[in-house]
Parts: structure tokens; sequence; C-alpha cells
């Protein structure tokens, strides 16, 4: 009896987490965001050069430049600007809660938010557009477009904010502007296709993508179609959504099919490649990326299998290496830092690929806190301070310097609802009861 009662204790104290104090391990049943097998039924033809999976220690005499630390002071962008790319956002590292809003909706809040300087600007599934004013604290304007016949369907909103205009572009099919300040809708057109993009302004231009990989230049003060132009369409959807981002006078777009085009403020193509470059159909064809981003005169795509650094002024072809990040990758100077799939984190050298190390997180966090390694959920890559901050599912974040130490390991006050956004020295995030909060 009692050799059996041991072993039941043994077994039990091996499930176990030591760390009882800070909460950040998740066990797998635990895990509220699974991401689900979005290629299940399919049959694996061909195997590919193997995704990279090796911890390299960070040389002592190793030197990583950084973009000055700035004070952000708007996120007028899904992706914070024109260029998908984040900055070396400042903040005040109090870790303190000091607002929390009322409810904003009762319904599913999108997890990109925008914030003009004083105005939250959220959108939900059933449509509603929602101005939550941090002057008066209060929603000042919730608007809905949509008619009954729509009341059930549940809306994919993608935004983006020029000069107190916010643009929308849905998976209906309509693209609508909204003078928020005026409480007032400006225009409003339905191309009868879903749209599957970002939203970007473009000079006098609001650019967006439908689900044929169509891309169109509308006019920005009235909504009709300037110009558009066809790209490769493909039968099996992913979860992948179309990309697009402007650098200067360039406009560089990524569809579904694999296919990057840069597009001049005329709308004509400088250049086109393609980087999924297969016959078959199978799951390793089906293309997914993370946004592309443009930073200086480069490309830099994440793809499912690669990582990729494009020339962009000619689209040559820079650095392909078998990485891929869980999340969108982050660029500063010298330097690309992203997350693998297997929790690495991993700091290359943006003009030769040379990787500078990657680290094993979940043994890092372990290490630090003296605990028993298990898995981590990342749900974004940041940069404060000129610390890389991993924010995980659960609210906590784990603070590693440039050159991969890790120094802090600390729990936000509440959980994130929306993905955080760092502007004026704070965070802000809608957390999971739909309330906006600020932590300095």
């Amino acid at each position: 009896m009692k050799i059996f009662l041991i072993s039941i204790f043994l077994l039990f104290i091996s499930h176990c987490s030591f760390d009882n104090k800070t909460g950040i391990w998740k066990n797998k049943d635990e895990v509220i965001n699974k991401k689900k097998d979005e290629y299940k039924g399919f049959n694996k033809l061909y195997t590919e050069e193997k995704l990279f999976n090796q911890i390299i220690a960070p040389d002592n005499s190793l030197k990583i430049l950084l973009d000055p630390v700035k004070l952000s002071k708007k996120w007028l962008d899904e992706f914070y600007r024109e260029t998908n790319n984040s900055d070396n956002f400042s903040y005040k590292e109090l870790n303190e809660k000091i607002f929390n809003s009322k409810k904003l909706s009762k319904y599913k809040i999108k997890d990109k938010i925008l914030f003009d300087g004083e105005n939250f600007l959220i959108t939900d599934i059933k449509g509603s557009l929602i101005v939550y004013s941090t002057k008066y604290q209060k929603i000042i304007f919730k608007y809905n477009f949509y008619k009954n016949k729509f009341k059930k369907l549940e809306k994919i909103l993608s935004i983006a904010v020029k000069e107190n205009v916010v643009y929308i572009a849905d998976n209906l099919g309509y693209i609508y502007a909204i003078s928020y300040l005026e409480q007032k809708l400006l225009w409003a057109k339905n191309y009868k296709i879903p749209f599957r993009s970002n939203v970007k302004i473009f000079k006098d231009k609001v650019i967006v993508a439908d689900t044929d990989n169509t891309l169109y230049f509308l006019d920005k003060f009235n909504g009709n179609k300037i110009k558009s132009i066809p790209t490769e369409e493909i039968s099996i959807k992913n979860q992948f959504i179309n990309s697009i981002a402007v650098k200067n006078d360039a406009l560089f777009y990524l569809n579904t099919f694999g296919s990057i085009y840069s597009i001049n403020v005329l709308g004509r193509i400088n250049w086109f490649l393609n980087i999924n470059q297969h016959s078959e159909i199978d799951t390793n064809n089906l293309f997914n990326s993370k946004p592309l981003i443009a930073y200086k005169d480069k490309l830099i795509v994440s793809s499912e299998k690669y990582l990729y650094i494009f020339n962009s002024s000619n689209g040559s072809r820079l650095v392909k290496i078998p990485v891929s990040s869980i999340v969108k990758p982050l660029v500063s100077n010298k330097s690309i830092f992203l997350v693998t799939k297997n929790n690495l984190l991993v700091c290359i050298n943006i003009d030769n690929g040379k990787i500078n190390y990657s680290l094993d997180i979940p043994e890092e966090v372990a290490n630090f806190l003296d605990t028993k390694k298990k898995t981590l959920y990342i749900k974004t890559l940041s940069m404060l301070n000129n610390n890389l901050y991993l924010f995980l599912d659960n609210s906590y974040y784990i603070k590693f310097s440039s050159k991969g130490k890790i120094a802090e390991v600390k729990k936000l006050p509440a959980k994130f609802g929306s993905f955080p956004i760092f502007v004026k020295n704070v965070i802000m995030f809608v957390n999971k009861d739909k309330k906006l909060v600020v932590v300095n």
C-alpha cells in the first residue's frame, strides 16, 4: 500500500508547477486560445527544409544597435503605422492600472484598437464603431452601419484613421468613411465582394484588397474606384489575410497566393514576385504569413516556412532562412526580433541574415524563476525602453534586454481582450470584460 501511495504522490508532483506564486505557466488543459488546425483533412505530399530550432547563446561581444526610444501620441493604423513596423516605445514601467472604463460593448470586440490622441476607436462583431473619449471618460459616439438583414452576420471590420475620419472595410463588401467627431457618415460603397486586408491611406487614396486578391485604389473623399489591380486568386482559403504596407511613394502588397507587388502612387506595378512556388495543392502550399513589413530600403516577410528579406526598390531577394515567427516580427536598426513556433526568441541581422542569438524562452523563464519548465503562449512582441517585451495570453509579460538577457517577469493588472497599444508612456488595451484599461 505504501508503494502505491508513494507512486501516486510522485506522479502528482511531476505534473505540478513549482511556481505557485507567479502563475505564469499554463497547463495544456487550461489553455483558452488553442490554435485550430486549419489544414485538417489535407495530406502532406512532400517534405521541405526543416524549420530552424537551434539554441544559440549571444556572444559576449555582441552589440545591438536600436532605433531611438520614441514617445508615441497616436495609433491610427491597426499595425501602428503605414509600414506595419512598430517603434521603440517609451513606457513608465510602473505597471500600475491608472484607468478602467465601463463596459464598452456586450459583444466580442476586435483585437486591434486605435487611438487618435484623445479618442479610442473600437469595433465589435455586430459591426458597431465605438468612439471612447479619454477627456470625458465615456462613449461619445456609437454607430452601426448595418441594416436588420445583416443582423445575424458576424462583421469583421478593418479600420484606419486619417484627419478624424475613420475608413472601414468589411467582410460583406462594404467600405465607408465616417467623420466621427461630427458624427456623420461621409460616404459608403458596396463592391459586392468581401474585403480581406488591412486598410491603408496612400496619398489621397484608400487602399484595400478583397477575397479574390484584387487590390482597390479608391478616392478617399467619395469612395469611387480609381483603379483596381487583379492578382492571383486562390480557391482554398486559410486564415491569412492580404497584407498592405506603405513606405514613402511605394505601396507593397502581399496576397494570399504568396505574391508580393510593389506599386507606385499612380497605381503602376514596379515589380512583383512569388514566394510560394509550388504547383501541388496541399497543406504546405496554402500560403500563410505575418503582416508584410517595410523598413528603410527593405521588405521583411515572415511566412509559414521562411523569413525573407527583399530589396524594396527592385524586389531582389537578400535573405531567405528557414525561420518562422508566431508573432509579427519587430525591426529596429540592424536587427529583426521574432518568436518561433518552438518559443525561441531569435535576433537576426537584417543585412546578412546571420542569427545573433536564439533563446529558449520557457527555459530562460524557468531558470529565472527557479521553476520547472512548461509551455508559454505568447500573444505579441514589442519594444519598450530599449527592451523586448513578450506579452503572454494570460497577461504576464517577460522582459528581455535587446542582447537576450531576461530581466523581469511580471503580470499586468488586467487580462488582454485586445492587443496592447503604446502611447503617451502607457499601455492601453481592452480587457476580457470589454473595458478599456490604461497601465503606466
